[in-house]
């Protein structure tokens, strides 16, 4: 099915049949759903009327950053680079545990780490020298607690003991998953800041305003709304990996191009996140939330899901918008939809460039 969607999307006729895993025919509740909400058409409006501005692809937003619409965009034809990396994509969503297991592994420290500063009965004193094992997280996490958007005072905070007094276990928690989550970037330094960059940067950013828009919600929900604002995007940084393997065997100089790419990958990485999440056995509300946004024909009504597509939408906002390839009329249009006024984006805009 999944096939015969990518053939008749992109008019590719050469019929290679891809064998579907064991795990994936087992349990395949998942799957149905994502398969349920990939297939259903766009919205028309969202599809057709594709430019707002001549470098924003509507559809599209976050990959109108990395790869601008220019003059010879192919429109409904893929090239050869995107027609392989589609095929990439196709495979990985038949199979996404292989994904899971050599392509973005899940750092295996991260959960035992959450149980431990959850747990109100570890001292602090043997967190500390948990979190101290690990030098790159210590000082990753004491980076993170200095930087402009999440440092809470005036004082630098220089050791894991006056991070402990100054942010609790519970922002403590998050600051550490932020930086295991880091880790899964391992992209060529290269494409760095190309790519990688812009993804973790716009990963945080979504983290950063769900704790922002979140806040009649319990700690609890807030918490994991923070948790989904990391990994939503876990689909884009898989597919981002493969297309740097397709850019070593494509011809010099190709590069996507085409609006149709850009959204189908819009929506692809979603799906992709949400079988990731079931392939790391996530919690199943991160699960249901990444279900429910991989359906981009609609806004989502589940709550946590609410949060994470308004914040991924400011976030866009505010990185296009940072870049100048955002003018003053498409802004105003797409904060009506994030349910924001011009001076609100403003105070989070500030907030988001330290980030």
């Amino acid at each position: 099915m999944v096939r015969k969607f990518f053939n008749k999307l992109f008019n590719i006729r050469d019929k290679t049949s891809i064998s579907q895993p064991k795990g994936f025919r087992q349990n395949t509740s998942i799957q149905d759903k994502l398969a349920y909400a990939s297939a259903k058409p766009q919205n028309p409006t969202a599809t057709e009327e594709v430019l707002i501005s001549d470098s924003v692809d509507l559809a599209a937003l976050f990959y109108s950053l990395l790869f601008p619409t220019r003059s010879n965009d192919t429109g409904g034809i893929a090239n050869n680079l995107e027609k392989a990396v589609i095929d990439d994509v196709e495979d990985a969503l038949m199979s996404p545990q292989d994904v899971a297991d050599k392509v973005l592994k899940l750092p295996t420290r991260m959960a035992e780490l959450n149980k431990r500063l959850s747990d109100d009965s570890v001292e602090i004193k043997e967190l500390i020298q948990l979190i101290q094992q690990d030098p790159v997280l210590s000082v990753d996490l004491l980076k993170l607690c200095n930087s402009p958007a999440f440092r809470r005072g005036d004082n630098e905070v220089a050791s894991l003991q006056q991070a402990f007094v100054q942010l609790g276990r519970e922002q403590l928690k998050r600051y550490v998953t932020t930086c295991l989550v880091r880790e899964m970037i391992a992209i060529k330094p290269i494409y760095y800041r190309r790519f990688g960059l812009q993804i973790w940067r716009h990963s945080l950013q979504v983290a950063f305003l769900s704790t922002r828009i979140s806040t009649e919600l319990s700690v609890e929900e807030q918490e994991t709304a923070f948790m989904l604002g990391l990994l939503h995007d876990v689909g884009k940084i898989a597919i981002f990996k493969m297309l740097l393997d397709e850019f070593q065997l494509a011809d010099p100089g190709e590069m996507p191009n085409s609006w149709l790419f850009r959204q189908v990958m819009t929506t692809k990485s979603l799906t992709l996140s949400a079988l990731l999440a079931g392939c790391w056995q996530l919690p199943s509300s991160l699960e249901s939330s990444l279900i429910q946004l991989a359906n981009t024909s609609t806004k989502p009504t589940e709550v946590l899901a609410s949060v994470i597509w308004r914040a991924n939408l400011i976030s866009e906002c505010s990185m296009l918008y940072q870049a100048k390839k955002l003018d003053e009329a498409c802004l105003a249009r797409l904060l009506i939809d994030a349910d924001l006024s011009r001076d609100e984006f403003e105070v989070l805009h500030k907030q988001l460039k330290e980030i």
